[in-house]
């Protein structure tokens, strides 16, 4: 006999097990009130609410619907204690047990956050969150040091970061940066930065892990972290969690980032933009040097050697001066002369004397004078010579011939630009032409259309105004007529037969003979 038949259990699919157990459950705890620690806290797209209700022995998973979460009068946070109400009932694709929150309120900070906030008095009344300890970040780091985990996200944005703007050694400090283990990790990568030397030390130290609960991160409120980071002779960055998470390194840093990545972004800074103002430095370096160059320059020409007309000038003038008082100077030497003549004239010798001793002066001078004319012909001709030496038009007939080749190749290396030059302007010129051909109103009367003037040669533009001229002139596209408007419509055109006898004109409201100009008339 079979197990089966031994037995009048009845046997039950997975499904309706976990069914039955569902109408079990939330009919027996239909209406449950839970106050506990919330954990883990998470609003989906949906609007709705997935969080845990735990405290230090059990762990609750709790729904919270979207209609409920919006009127919900704080919000809800890691760590903070509350009461919610509502029914439990069972999740079959994973079988565990939830609660359906209807309704919550905060009961008090929880047991960590109230251990948070203890600790943040404490290293606050210490002086550790005073701005006053806090470093200047060096503006140009050589060497970056990361204290994280060295599988997670955190290390390959900032290496990304830190190349894409300013690619410097990073060297990273493994760290378990959740866990029991984390905070003695942590702090011994930080101060095993700041033990190291020689090139190898870092210019500026990160730390840091992406975002989590308060548990995740508790290793970065941790005593020892603290005062690690507080301790650091080199400046740190703090990088924990996103934005809106916040743990006690980030007091003590002297620098907070709200990633990772701005962790990076802070550390360094672009080099392109460096690169573009070193560029607008050395261009305003360029400018203000020949600002300089100049300014010396016009303080030079300043300063400068006057020109020889002005060196001339009071010479001149006082040679005019002197000019001017020459004649009186001249005939007041004339008179004292003539004074002295005369006093001389008392004690001259004898005449006859004078002519004898004058004659012979003479002939000695007259003799010596024949001497020194022949040498003044002399240097007078070989000065001569030299001269027309130096104006024999050989060297000139070769410079001219210079001057005449240079030109000649001037010329030659000038034809072709004025070639293109004056290929330019007629290929401009046959452009205007063509669109002045076309704009033009002959243009518009070769497609059929006609200018229409009254009698005192204004232009008539409606069919009242032709009808009130005594006579018109009609200009075509090969020439005018003239046209008498009598006044009536036009009769209606009618195809006439090939053989058809063509229609007089009609009358004219003045009739006169025919002449040779009105067999070009418009009726």
């Amino acid at each position: 006999m079979s197990d089966s038949a031994s037995t009048n259990a009845p046997e039950l699919s997975v499904s309706e097990l976990a069914a039955n157990l569902k109408r079990t459950i939330e009919t027996s705890f239909d209406r449950v009130r839970v106050r506990g620690e919330l954990g883990r806290v998470t609003i989906a797209r949906s609007g709705h609410m997935y969080c845990d209700i735990k405290d230090e022995k059990a762990v609750l998973n709790t729904v919270m619907w979207k209609g409920q979460v919006n009127v919900l009068p704080f919000r809800p946070e890691e760590g903070l204690e509350v009461v919610a109400e509502g029914k439990l009932s069972i999740y079959a694709g994973r079988s565990n047990y939830q609660l359906i929150a209807s309704s919550m309120r905060p009961a008090g900070a929880g047991a960590l956050m109230a251990l948070l906030e203890e600790r943040k008095k404490k290293f606050a009344a210490e002086g550790l969150f005073d701005p006053a300890h806090k470093k200047a970040l060096p503006r140009f780091p050589k060497t970056i040091g990361v204290v994280t985990s060295p599988t997670g996200a955190v290390i390959r944005d900032i290496l990304h970061r830190v190349r894409e703007r300013f690619p410097v050694r990073v060297i990273l400090w493994p760290a378990l940066v959740q866990g029991d283990l984390a905070a003695a990790q942590i702090e011994a990568g930080i101060r095993g930065f700041n033990a190291m030397t020689g090139e190898d030390r870092p210019d500026v130290l990160i730390v840091g892990r992406g975002g989590g609960s308060i548990e995740d991160l508790w290793p970065f409120n941790e005593e020892n972290v603290v005062r690690a980071a507080f301790e650091s002779a080199i400046p740190l960055i703090s990088a924990v969690g996103h934005e809106t998470d916040t743990t006690l390194i980030d007091y003590v840093s002297d620098a907070r980032a709200p990633t990772p990545t701005g962790a990076a972004e802070i550390a360094v800074p672009v080099r392109s933009e460096l690169l573009l103002a070193t560029g607008e430095y050395g261009e305003r370096l360029k400018r203000a040097l020949a600002r300089r160059t100049q300014t010396g320059k016009d303080r030079l020409r300043a300063a400068r050697l006057p020109r020889a007309e002005a060196l001339v000038e009071r010479p001149r003038q006082r040679l005019d001066y002197a000019g001017t008082a020459l004649p009186r100077a001249t005939l007041s030497l004339t008179e004292r002369a003539r004074a002295r003549l005369d006093r001389a004239a008392i004690a001259l010798p004898s005449p006859l004397r004078l002519v004898q001793t004058a004659r012979q002066s003479l002939a000695l001078a007259s003799s010596g004078l024949g001497n020194g004319l022949s040498r003044a012909v002399q240097a007078k001709k070989l000065e001569l010579s030299r001269a027309a030496g130096a104006l024999r038009p050989a060297p000139l007939q070769a410079e001219t011939q210079r001057a005449r080749k240079l030109l000649i190749q001037t010329a030659v290396r000038a034809r072709p630009a004025l070639n293109r030059i004056l290929q330019d302007r007629e290929s401009r010129l046959e452009g205007h032409g063509k669109l002045l051909a076309a704009l033009s109103y002959q243009a518009t009367l070769s497609r059929g259309f006609a200018v229409v003037r009254g009698a005192d040669g204004q232009v008539v533009r409606a069919s009242a105004a032709a009808a009130e001229e005594a006579r018109l002139n009609i200009l075509f596209a090969d020439g005018a007529v003239e046209a008498i408007p009598d006044g009536a419509a036009p009769a209606p055109r009618q195809k006439a037969p090939s053989a058809a006898k063509p229609k007089a004109p009609a009358k004219s409201s003045k009739p006169k003979s025919p002449s040779k100009d009105d067999q070009g008339s418009l009726f």
